[in-house]
């Protein structure tokens, strides 16, 4: 008699080669593996055969780079998501696609579960959970390592009674995820956050100190709040992302030490590398400062903040996402120019940006030959902007001869 099918996103590692089986004996489902290039930097095809000798009834690999870039790594980039200010997200951006394509999956090859290897203590397993509930309510949801809780001799002598093959050889220090947008690394001796990073924590960039002694500088094109050529030549998303991280790796750009706030209510110590990330921010940041004005810009800042939570908390598929979108589209329309970008030392700094729609005047800014601003309109102006405040002290502040006292510190009795 045929089994039911469940979808399982699949990586080939160690959780998930031992999940095959594993599945298949604790809930009698025949197990398909899905496997999706985000740009990761592996072959999805050889990870793809991996599934099916370990006991996989099919196999979906799909390349997802594409996708994942156009209409997810870029929407963030528009709204300068970046979240509590320093994580670009790229592993939280990631997780709502899979989840979207391995519905597609399990309603075409009409399984009625999905599974991932997501742990009880990470962000990961709501996103990925509530993407599920969101979009197919009656798909069961199976998360192996949420109720194993094995360690990992355990799974290894798991794997050894079931034929499947694990590279031991590799001692893997840390617990690693990565696409084309940033690499997270954890665990460890990262769990201190007192101790500096080792040099066995990072892959993508070199050291600062040893980055080359000439900077670099490079030019980013952009139309309407998105990145579309570098160094004068017109690109598309992902390859423009890889060249970015391997220029800004090089010099040593991109590393982020931030311990954040985790949704399931701990603080953890996360070491990101995101050059291509860093270096689209910042520049981004610069031309928006001549594109927007200031209360578009100030308030594009409160969404910016709102829009990161929401990605962070595995909320893409909500009305709430959607609806920053449009505003957001709407506010980069005019976000089009270039930004010079000096790399330098671990450093990505902006040194010019220009727009033939930009706002900034240097006839009006300018203080010499040429100012077109009108310096006696500047009296007026002042008189007028401080007249609420002026008529509130005459009236309650100083009234009677009472007057001001400075604020300071009040003193700390002993």
């Amino acid at each position: 008699m045929a089994r039911d099918k469940v979808v399982l996103a699949y990586s080939g590692g160690l959780d998930t080669s031992v999940m095959v089986p594993w599945i298949g004996e604790k809930y009698n489902l025949d197990v398909i593996a899905f496997t999706v290039d985000l740009g990761q930097g592996e072959d999805i095809n050889k990870i793809k055969q991996k599934a099916l000798k370990t006991g996989a009834v099919d196999a979906v690999a799909i390349d997802a780079r594409n996708l994942f870039v156009d209409l997810y790594v870029w929407p963030a980039l528009m709204a300068g998501a970046m979240y509590e200010g320093k994580y670009p997200l790229a592993t939280a951006l990631g997780r709502p696609l899979i989840a979207k394509l391995m519905v597609d999956v399990a309603r075409e090859h009409k399984a009625v579960a999905v599974a991932h290897g997501c742990t009880g203590k990470g962000n990961d397993q709501v996103r990925f959970d509530v993407t599920f509930q969101t979009l197919a309510p009656d798909l069961r949801i199976i998360a192996p390592v949420r109720e194993w809780k094995w360690t990992r001799d355990e799974e290894l002598k798991y794997a050894e009674k079931h034929n499947i093959q694990v590279d031991v050889k590799k001692e893997n220090l840390f617990s690693i995820d990565q696409n084309i947008f940033g690499r997270s690394c954890e665990a460890g001796v990262l769990e201190d956050p007192w101790q500096e990073p080792p040099p066995a924590a990072y892959s993508w960039t070199t050291d600062p100190t040893l980055a080359p002694n000439e900077p670099l500088y490079i030019e980013i094109e952009w139309d309407q709040g998105r990145p579309v050529g570098l160094n004068g030549q017109k690109m598309d998303g992902v390859p423009l992302l890889e060249r970015l991280n391997k220029i800004g790796g090089e010099h040593g750009v991109g590393r982020i030490d931030h311990v954040e706030n985790r949704l399931v209510g701990i603080k953890s110590r996360e070491l990101y590398e995101a050059p291509a990330a860093v270096i689209l921010h910042e520049a981004h940041r610069e031309l928006e400062t001549i594109c927007l004005s200031k209360p578009s810009a100030r308030f594009k800042t409160l969404v910016s903040q709102e829009y990161a939570d929401i990605i962070y908390n595995g909320l893409w598929f909500s009305s709430l996402q959607f609806e920053l979108f449009y505003f957001i589209r709407r506010n980069q329309a005019y976000v089009t120019g270039v930004t010079r970008v000096k790399l330098y030392k671990g450093k990505a700094t902006v040194v010019g940006r220009k727009s033939d729609v930009s706002l900034y005047s240097k006839k009006l800014a300018t203080y010499e030959t040429g100012d077109q601003f009108d310096h006696d309109a500047a009296k007026g102006f002042i008189r007028l902007h401080g007249l609420g405040q002026q008529t509130q002290a005459h009236l309650q502040l100083l009234k009677d001869g009472r007057g001001f006292e400075m604020p300071g510190l009040l003193r700390h009795e002993k």
